[in-house]
């Protein structure tokens, strides 16, 4: 899986590189230059390289803007044209930028394909009239830290962004940023005013967390990291992590050719509620199915025993037991993963039916995956401060759900998901998946996984539920319960995208059938 850092670890890695393995400020300098250049001639989307191409270069003063300069000099020895446009003056620089500046002005001896403009009131009566390939952000870096959604950029970087932004718009030209997109907060998310809303981003040796939170997936565009000789050993562990196809099939667990049902994961679903003034067997419903279509061999039902029919006729494969706490628990001593909470209800015996399984022995040596109306059950009676035998269950929830768990605003905890379940996982020694896009995984240890398979639809009634009994399955075949999680995350995102071509077409049954197809391609590259 490949690391998602913060800026500022990021600017540690940095600096390990120099100070840990002498790699020179302007080797980095060069490699990154040269790195997106081979961007832009190869990856920006509908636009193909020949030696006609003009592309407009927009550097600050940072390392940033000397990434630009390189770049700036390879599509000209690539034989494309190149107007530059600087933000500061020379005196601005550092010394490492200031020499990758000098090698460009020498060129404007031997050339006529590379203008320069010292300022964007000088650039302004020629750009705006001419034609550019693509245009390149190469403004601010990962250093810019914005004050949550109230940051004002000064000029001359908020002349520099605009002056991109209103070409890309006037003229369709797209945007390739340098790193990160100038604006937009690298760990956070959060853009500032003004931000440069990019085509691609070209970013060095990781990922940041800020293209996955909040303005940042809007502004990045495609993402294309790039290997700038900065080896991941540089950095701190733990360190925050992208869920990939890889990881998702090793924690899948194929049945062995000699097992039997009761060797390839028994699941205990305890879920749905029922009464005479609503029904929510369709959480069990669907929670039951994931399961079974994730592959579990044995899947257990615990409903009201009025829907008992229902789940014969709609999960066959099932077996059904009362929601009574003596089968309940002979159930739990059975079973290799238990969920709990998909449409219990939230009545007060229902939740002190909660808080009393959860303080239940049996269940502090089971994998647990506690979910939706269980949820709201904890949040009410404070069982996380007073049950501390959770470190084998996952918690599911959305911001909603951590924001009544926790108190904090749901505004607050969707800006900055990872901190927050970092913390929560840290504070109450359980596993969160905290659902949202991405997806945030954290457990105790301040182990961390981002999520991003699926799309918006995944945003349909019913979801969740089948979430949780993917979980559940991956858990009851052998994976241990934080892997289970990240793995069913992945693949139920993978199912969303599979389900219709239509992403806001997709309900949670389409969601149901697509679990098998999404399993499948993992079998087919393995083979």
């Amino acid at each position: 899986m490949l690391p998602v850092v913060t800026a500022a670890e990021m600017s540690n890695a940095d600096k390990a590189a120099v100070t840990g393995l002498s790699i020179g400020e302007s080797r980095l300098m060069e490699l990154a230059g040269m790195r997106v250049a081979d961007c832009i001639t190869n990856d920006l989307p509908g636009i193909g390289f020949d030696e006609d191409n003009c592309y407009l270069v927009v550097c600050g003063k940072g390392n940033n803007g000397g990434d630009g300069f390189v770049a700036a000099r390879h599509l000209l020895n690539r034989g494309a044209s190149v107007d530059l446009v600087l933000l500061y003056p020379s005196s601005a620089l550092s010394s490492t930028n200031s020499g990758a500046l000098s090698i460009l002005e020498a060129y404007l001896e031997h050339t006529d394909t590379l203008r320069i403009y010292r300022s964007v009131a000088e650039a302004l009566p020629f750009v705006m009239e001419s034609r550019y390939d693509a245009l390149i952000d190469a403004i601010l870096g990962t250093g810019l830290k914005t004050d949550g959604r109230h940051t004002t950029l000064a000029d001359p970087v908020r002349d520099g962004i605009a002056l991109l932004n209103a070409l890309r718009e006037q003229s369709g030209a797209p945007i390739a940023a340098v790193d990160v997109p100038s604006g937009l907060d690298a760990t956070s998310g959060i853009a500032a005013n003004p931000a440069v809303t990019a085509d691609l981003t070209v970013t060095m040796a990781f990922m940041k967390t800020g293209f996955f939170l909040n303005d940042g997936p809007r502004l990045s565009g495609d993402v294309r990291t790039v290997e700038i000789s900065m080896p991941e050993f540089l950095l701190d562990e733990p360190v925050c992590r992208l869920i990939d196809r890889e990881y998702a099939a090793e924690h899948y667990c194929l049945r062995e050719i000699s097992g039997a049902k009761h060797t390839n994961g028994k699941v205990l679903v305890i879920a749905g509620s029922r009464s005479p003034r609503s029904s929510m067997i369709g959480a069990a419903l669907l929670s039951t199915k994931a399961a079974v279509h994730t592959g579990a061999g044995y899947v257990c039902a615990c409903l009201p025993e009025a829907s008992m029919s229902v789940m014969h006729t709609a999960v066959p494969e099932a077996i059904v037991v009362n929601q009574d706490m003596d089968s309940v628990l002979e159930k739990i001593r059975w079973a290799d993963a238990v969920l709990i909470g998909c449409g219990l209800g939230r009545e007060s015996g229902t939740i002190e039916f909660i808080r009393e399984l959860l303080g239940k022995p049996e269940m502090s040596a089971k994998k647990i995956i506690i979910d939706a109306d269980a949820l709201y059950a904890i949040a009410k009676t404070g069982m996380l401060l007073e049950n501390r035998t959770l470190s084998n269950a996952v918690l599911t929830p959305h911001y909603g759900e951590l924001s009544r768990l926790t108190g904090i605003p749901a505004e607050t905890i969707a800006e900055d998901p990872i901190n927050m379940a970092r913390d929560f996982a840290a504070q109450y020694g359980v596993n969160i998946l905290l659902k949202g896009n991405p997806t945030v995984l954290a457990d105790h240890e301040g182990h961390l996984l981002l999520n991003d398979s699926g799309t918006e639809a995944l945003s349909t009634a019913g979801s969740g539920d089948i979430l949780a009994g993917m979980i559940a399955a991956l858990a009851a075949k052998g994976a241990a319960i934080f892997d289970a999680a990240a793995a069913a995350s992945w693949f139920h995102g993978r199912a969303g995208d599979l389900a219709d071509d239509v992403s806001s077409l997709v309900s949670a049954s389409g969601i149901l059938d697509a679990i098998p197809k999404a399993l499948h391609e993992i079998f087919e590259r393995e083979e």
